[in-house]
């Protein structure tokens, strides 16, 4: 009976094991945007193609993660939804008992506070009317792969060149891969300099799930 207790636990722990490596972690939140294929999640990730395939092996053994052919190319995927609301959650947890990652956090979201509490199915309301703009910043495929209700997309690498779209009398809410990615914060900053009214929602895709609420695909 011990034996059998103990490779309950074993394999449990499995997954565990996989998700210990803060490379990994990245990985699995790049792969909440959509399919990718290895040497797109080594460049994002700014590692090499093997330790990205090195990881992506790991994540596989833990059923993590799937893959399916497209032509030449074999594109990564997470094994199912379930997958990204684990990390959301085990990254929610980090936040909620680490000072240390609470502190990190303060000096990304410069502009969080002003979004904390904000019912975010009034955001979606606001959107909807015209009250507000949702600014999508990730890249466009990851935006055709899943993004919020009524948001728009203009990646962040864009956004300088194309502010004439964006008119100034309406306040914009930019987003994008979560509370962890920088591009949101960047577009922010941007945006305040140019005399936008402009706030960072720290939400992505998987915490937007994560919460319940409705995603366009």
């Amino acid at each position: 009976m011990r034996d059998l207790k103990n490779q309950l636990y074993e394999q449990v722990a499995r997954i565990g094991k996989a998700v210990a490596s803060p490379k990994r972690l990245e990985l699995i939140e790049l792969l909440c945007q959509g399919e990718k294929t290895v040497e797109t999640l080594a460049a994002q990730s700014q590692i090499s193609v093997k330790l990205a395939s090195a990881h992506l092996k790991e994540l596989r053994l833990a059923r993590l993660v799937d893959t399916r052919k497209d032509g030449k190319y074999v594109l990564y995927r997470l094994a199912s939804t379930s997958v990204a609301d684990l990390w959301v959650t085990l990254r929610s947890e980090a936040e909620e008992r680490l000072v240390e990652l609470q502190m990190a956090l303060a000096s990304i979201v410069e502009h969080g506070d002003e979004l904390k509490g904000v019912d975010r199915a009034s955001i979606l309301q606001k959107a909807s009317a015209g009250e507000v703009i949702v600014l999508d910043v990730r890249p466009e495929d990851e935006f055709t792969t899943a993004h919020l209700p009524h948001a728009r997309s203009l990646p962040v690498n864009e956004l300088k060149k194309r502010l004439a779209e964006l008119p100034k009398d309406i306040p914009v809410v930019a987003y994008c891969r979560g509370p962890f990615c920088l591009m949101a914060k960047e577009a922010v900053e941007l945006l305040r300099k140019k005399g936008y009214q402009a706030f960072h929602l720290t939400d992505g895709v998987a915490e937007w799930r994560a919460r319940g609420l409705p995603v366009e695909e």
